[in-house]
């Protein structure tokens, strides 16, 4: 059983082929320049090709849902639905912080993922060390009183905790700098589970979890 996981809510657009929830083959790309709308069509025909098989083999579509980059969700939301309106298949949605939070494979302490926003904002939420969200996803403001009552190891994770670094100086807070966007490759065991739960989303009213208003920049 064939399911295609597309991951584009960030600078990384990432694609990958899973069979039974494990991942077959990989396309990605991460650029400074969004590429998704050229890229992503062309990483799904590539993967399918590689694998030696159809569209119409494919028994689902998984995508990243969110938070991160307006654009980026669009255009993953938007071929991801066209694709299962096409063949007729469910859509799965999965957490982009989630995504992110599953590169830690250190089993001893918080995981705190964050995507870049705007400025010193980034759009994050926490996981324990088992990868079960403890803290609801939200758009902060980072300062130096952030995070000030977490006294455990805590990893800080994603291109949004870089730019953060310099106010989270503390001991016990730990930035693995390898760890910078989601990508497709964890999605592979998951979108699995959830199409074994039949949980589907409502393919004509599925929206990308923003979690804010887009607008453009002068």
């Amino acid at each position: 059983m064939y399911i295609l996981n597309i991951e584009t809510s960030s600078k990384n657009c990432s694609v990958t082929l899973a069979k039974n929830g494990n991942s077959v083959i990989v396309k990605e790309i991460a650029e400074q320049n969004f590429s998704h709308s050229e890229k992503l069509h062309l990483f799904i025909d590539e993967v399918l090709k590689q694998a030696g098989i159809s569209y119409k083999e494919l028994s689902a579509i998984a995508l990243s849902k969110g938070p991160g980059s307006y654009t980026g969700l669009r255009i993953g939301a938007s071929t991801a639905k066209g694709l299962c309106f096409a063949l007729d298949i469910p859509l799965i949605a999965l957490d982009s912080l989630q995504l992110l939070a599953l590169q830690v494979t250190h089993k001893d302490g918080l995981i705190i993922p964050m995507m870049d926003a705007r400025r010193m904002e980034v759009y994050t939420a926490m996981f324990d060390q088992n990868y079960n969200k403890i803290l609801d996803t939200q758009a902060l403001i980072i300062d130096e009183n952030s995070f000030s009552k977490v006294e455990q190891k805590a990893y800080f994770i994603g291109d949004g905790a870089e730019k953060c670094k310099p106010f989270l100086q503390r001991g016990n807070f730990i930035f693995p700098n390898e760890i910078i966007y989601p990508s497709a490759k964890e999605m592979s065991l998951l979108s699995f589970e959830k199409f074994c739960a039949k949980e589907f989303e409502d393919i004509a009213y599925f929206e990308p979890f923003y979690l804010k208003e887009f607008f453009m920049g002068k």
